[in-house]
């Protein structure tokens, strides 16, 4: 009598898996880069929130240093606080931390992230 094989080869099998494992290994590569980019996130939202309530006068060297100190907590040192723009923005200012990421993939393959956060004081 007949019977149908069931399952998958091992060939097949290997198809499978190795794509999965490829996505999993990027994941793995990816999370360093989107857990830091989310302490600059919360960073700047912290210092936008913290310069807002002082209500005093606001400049762009106050907001730096703020900065720097939330950076220096969070042991953040890429990107650096210099390659985050502050400006005016009407009567608000403007940070925002817009900078490129990579992960080594394999060998010369590397993953190019691109992150762009902005965070508004008052305006």
């Amino acid at each position: 009598m007949y019977r149908r094989q069931r399952g998958i080869t091992f060939l097949g099998g290997l198809l499978l898996a190795v794509p999965i494992a490829i996505l999993g290994y990027a994941a793995i590569r990816l999370a360093p880069l989107y857990l830091n980019y989310m302490s600059v996130a919360r960073s700047l939202d912290l210092t936008a929130s913290s310069v807002q309530s002082d209500s005093g006068t606001v400049s762009p060297q106050l907001i730096r240093n703020s900065l720097a100190k939330r950076f220096d907590i969070e042991s953040i040192n890429f990107p650096s606080v210099q390659d985050i723009m502050i400006r005016q923005d009407g009567s608000g200012w403007v940070i925002e931390a817009k900078y490129e990421d990579t992960a080594p993939l394999f060998g010369n393959l590397s993953l190019l992230v691109d992150f762009d956060k902005v965070a508004r004081i008052g305006g």
